[in-house]
C-alpha cells in the first residue's frame, strides 16, 4: 500500500532550461529535512495543467521532491493550459533537443535542493512518456517511467500535429532502468508498438519492466477524463512507487526534524 504524507509545500519556481532560457516549473516538496530522491514530471500533450500539478503533489506526498517544468512556456507565456497546448501543437510541438535541456535543468534544480540525496527519476505521460525515454537516453538519471508514451517505436500517422519521429535509433543509449505502463486498448502506442519496444530493449541488454492493462486505453491515469481506469491507475501507482523506492531510495513520509 502507498504511504502518504499530508505536510507539503508547492509553488511555481523559475529555473534555467535549454540554452539557458529561464522557464517556469511547479515544485512540490514534503515537509522536513530528510534526504530524499527527486522526481521530474513531464506533462502530457494537453499541457502544464491542474492534473499534472496534482500528480506532482502526489509525488511529494509519497516523500519525494517533485518538479514539473512548463514545456510550452516559450510558445505561450502566461497562457491557459488549453491555449498553450494548442499553440505548441500548431508550431509542431517541443523540439527534442530543447526537451532534453529543460529536463536537465529541472533535474539539476532538484539535485541542488538541500534535501536531495543526489538521485533523480523522470516520469512522463502521453507525449511525456516518449519524452521520458528520450531524456533517459541522453541524461544521467536514476530511473525512468514511461506512461503510455506514443512513438518511442512506431510511426506517427499522416497529419499528426507534432513533428516527432520514433526513438528506435536512440534506444541503445538508454542509461537507466525503465518502467513502462500501457493500456491494451491504446492505439498510440499499440500493443504491437509495445511488443517492438520490448524486443529492442531486450536485444540491447537494457533493464526494463513493463505492465499492460486490459480494458484500458490511452490516458488511464487521468482521473478527470473518460479514459480513466481505476484498476489500471491504482495498480500503476503501486508499480511506480515500488520502482522509485528501488532506484531513488526509500522515501520517509514522517520526519522528526520536520515541519
Amino acid at each position: 500500500m502507498l504511504t502518504m504524507s499530508d505536510a507539503l509545500t508547492a509553488e511555481t519556481v523559475t529555473l534555467p532550461g535549454a540554452d539557458g532560457d529561464l522557464i517556469e516549473a511547479y515544485l512540490a516538496r514534503p515537509a522536513g529535512t530528510t534526504r530524499r530522491g527527486g522526481v521530474v514530471v513531464i506533462h502530457h500533450m494537453p499541457g502544464w495543467d491542474r492534473g499534472m500539478k496534482e500528480i506532482t503533489r502526489r509525488f511529494a506526498e509519497l516523500g519525494y521532491d517533485a518538479i514539473c517544468p512548463n514545456l510550452y512556456v516559450r510558445e505561450a507565456p502566461g497562457a491557459a493550459p488549453d491555449d498553450a497546448a494548442a499553440t505548441a501543437r500548431a508550431s509542431g510541438g517541443v523540439p527534442d533537443a530543447r526537451l532534453v535541456g529543460d529536463v536537465a535543468g529541472a533535474a539539476a534544480h532538484l539535485r541542488a535542493l538541500p534535501t536531495s540525496n543526489g538521485r533523480v527519476g523522470v516520469i512522463g505521460y502521453c507525449s511525456g512518456g516518449r519524452q521520458t525515454v528520450l531524456a533517459a537516453c541522453h541524461l544521467d538519471v536514476d530511473a525512468a517511467v514511461d506512461c503510455y508514451g506514443a512513438f518511442v517505436t512506431g510511426t506517427p500517422p499522416e497529419g499528426f500535429p507534432l513533428q516527432v519521429g520514433n526513438l528506435v535509433d536512440q534506444l541503445p543509449e538508454l542509461r537507466t532502468p525503465l518502467l513502462g505502463l500501457f493500456g491494451n486498448e491504446d492505439r498510440y502506442p499499440s500493443p504491437d508498438d509495445v511488443d517492438e519496444l520490448e524486443r529492442l530493449l531486450t536485444a540491447h541488454g537494457k533493464t526494463f519492466e513493463f505492465h499492460r492493462y486490459d480494458d484500458a486505453g490511452h490516458a488511464f491515469f487521468s482521473n478527470d477524463r473518460p479514459s480513466y481506469r481505476v484498476h489500471a491507475a491504482n495498480d500503476g501507482w503501486e508499480r511506480v512507487a515500488a520502482f522509485f523506492t528501488t532506484h531513488l531510495g526509500t522515501p520517509r513520509t514522517t520526519d522528526p526534524a520536520g515541519s
